[in-house]
């Protein structure tokens, strides 16, 4: 799932009281805090030890008690804000895995085409934005065909193709990527669904037609918008998203999705190719979560379930 995928932070203000009974009662929380802070620590370290897979994270992990996510978090159902949290498909799972391995996911948004540069810098310990797996992107290769780095590894979770969206009714009657030649179509820049249209217009423009005008942008709620207005025929994104907006956008008149899933592949949650024992552990703690029955759960939960994985493979793209 463009999916997304799409995604931000929150910055919380604290307010302080006044007043001679305000400065002692800061005074005492001051005191507990520093007990209550230790205390937490130890806490966290519990919980983390108690864990079934915490003794297969890194040290500097399972210390932290924190996995950072990297995360376009505008792509519903697989990762949207809701009332200030990060909800979806990744973030269920997310939640899931954090049982399994003693540790908090924690969800930073960030532009879904600088993830990876982010994660290589050591902003983020993980990518989960419904990131296909590739070659390309284990391999470090553009969309350009660019060797742009070293690449980075994938344990895959969840199956999705790239679907079609146009307007409710249909109104340019496009059924298929070929029926986009020679038309404006908006969509989500850095993903899989831009390297599929680029491809398809160089395949117009094979056929004797005309290219497709692409008009990419940083957010898929941007190019949902630009069809919306009529301004796109089309948007690309991933089955689970197109389905989702087709369902939810409009009270479920705006949109809807034409033709089959194209080029179906796994998402993977990203990881440094450096950091194999994180890769690993997440991979026990997916194909432990696939066998208890959770991800199942959550496949349920957004009726994704034809997407759903039986094993989490790494680099399966």
């Amino acid at each position: 799932m463009t999916a997304s995928s799409t995604r931000r932070t929150t910055a919380h203000t604290r307010t302080a009281a006044v007043g001679a009974i305000a400065v002692a009662g800061a005074l005492i929380l001051t005191g507990c805090g520093d007990q209550t802070d230790k205390g937490s620590d130890g806490a966290s370290e519990s919980s983390t030890s108690a864990a079934p897979l915490a003794g297969k994270l890194p040290a500097d992990i399972k210390k932290a008690g924190v996995i950072k996510v990297g995360s376009d978090i505008a792509y519903p159902p697989v990762e949207y804000m809701e009332s200030g949290k990060a909800v979806g498909i990744d973030p269920d799972i997310a939640e899931a895995l954090g049982k399994q391995l003693g540790v908090k996911f924690d969800f930073q948004n960030g532009k879904f085409a600088q993830l990876i540069v982010g994660l290589q810098s050591n902003r983020f310990n993980v990518i989960m934005s419904a990131m296909n797996d590739t070659k390309d992107r284990q391999t470090g290769i553009d969309d350009n065909g660019k060797k742009v780095g070293n690449g980075i590894d994938f344990v895959d979770y969840f199956t999705a193709g790239t679907s079609i969206l146009v307007q409710k009714g249909n109104p340019k009657g496009i059924k298929s990527l070929d029926d986009l030649c020679g038309q404006v179509v908006a969509l989500q820049q850095g993903t899989t669904s831009e390297g599929i249209a680029k491809k398809q217009s160089t395949k117009c423009k094979k056929d004797g037609k005309k290219a497709i005008t692409l008009q990419t942008f940083d957010t898929d709620p941007e190019a949902l918008l630009r069809l919306k207005q009529g301004a796109s025929v089309a948007d690309l994104n991933d089955f689970p998203v197109a389905a989702y907006n087709a369902k939810t956008a409009g009270g479920g008149n705006d949109f809807e999705v034409v033709g089959d899933q194209i080029e179906a592949g796994p998402y993977g949650v990203g990881v440094s190719k450096e950091n194999t024992q994180l890769r690993d552990a997440i991979q026990a703690a997916m194909n432990a979560i696939i066998k208890n029955g959770e991800y199942t759960k959550i496949m349920e939960k957004w009726n994704v379930t034809d997407g759903a994985v039986t094993e989490a493979k790494i680099n399966g793209g």
